[in-house]
């Protein structure tokens, strides 16, 4: 891994465009990489190339880190996710977004797909995330802390920022774009659920469950990124319906979602960036 962030970001600036700072943090989940092609200007780095990092292995995840603008909004998006199921350590993901934060972003748009515990929130809509429950085995701020990132303790009432969540759902209303909102809960994977899981997790007071997000937000809060997530909804979870789930079908509703979410995110960040001017 790498020694220091100090050697990370050395080599971040090589690659930067000059003065670039962007606003937001922008990570791409399964199926959902064709909203990166929105992006004028890039500029890509591919995970390997930065220290401590490699890349991931799962299909619908490109691991490029890619700066630029999106809806006229300067962005450094994390294109593809590393997950824990793969073998990857927490190291690897404060790496990534502490880069965010380290190259000037105030904000952390998170996107993921999910499964739904939710009857109306079906194959291919949009849910806002509101809240979380971690069911990770772990938490990434265990171990020695560095004050100079965040404080030991951080809470995480407001984990999900509720003045996004507020430009997030106007955006999406005046673009007719249904947004349901609900509570993720995050497993480890890469097995999906059995239903008498899900059935136990909606008891919790959990509507969508998938295998990551957790981590990124406990991991931005402690930097002081401000957050919001998306979750791309692709199927109904265990025992909710008589499909089977499986990763292909993931990709599939991702990407009918994805048509939803380009049209969402680049006008999402266009009314945050006025908001904040």
């Amino acid at each position: 891994m790498a020694d220091t962030m100090a050697e990370v970001m050395q080599v971040i600036q090589r690659y930067a465009p000059k003065d670039f700072v962007p606003q937001v943090g922008l990570i791409l989940g399964s199926g959902l990489s064709s909203l990166a092609e929105q992006i004028t200007n890039p500029v890509t780095i591919p995970y390997q190339a930065i220290p401590g990092l490699q890349s991931g292995a799962v299909s619908g995840h490109a691991s490029l880190l890619v700066m630029g603008y999106l809806g006229g909004v300067p962005i450094v998006c994390l294109r593809g996710r590393l997950h824990l199921y793969e073998g990857v350590q927490y190291e690897s993901i404060r790496t990534l977004v502490r880069i965010v934060k380290k190259l000037g972003a105030h904000s952390f748009l998170i996107t993921c797909a999910a499964g739904s515990m939710r009857e109306e929130a079906g194959p291919g809509d949009l849910m806002m995330i509101t809240d979380h429950i971690n069911f990770h085995p772990g938490n990434p701020l265990v171990g020695k802390n560095d004050e100079s990132i965040g404080p030991r303790f951080i809470g995480m009432e407001d984990a999900y920022n509720l003045g996004l969540q507020e430009i997030m759902q106007n955006t999406a209303r005046r673009l007719n774009i249904p947004l349901h909102k609900g509570v993720y809960i995050s497993t480890l994977g890469p097995s999906f659920e059995t239903p008498a899981e899900i059935r136990a997790f909606k008891q919790w007071g959990a509507d969508a469950v998938g295998m990551s997000v957790v981590p990124e937000v406990i991991i931005a809060r402690h930097c002081g990124l401000r957050v919001a997530c998306v979750a791309a909804i692709t199927n109904a979870a265990a025992g909710m319906s008589k499909e089977k789930i499986t990763h292909e079908g993931t990709l599939q509703f991702g990407e009918l979602a994805a048509r939803k979410l380009t049209k969402l995110i680049p006008e999402f960040l266009k009314e945050m960036s006025n908001a904040m001017a």
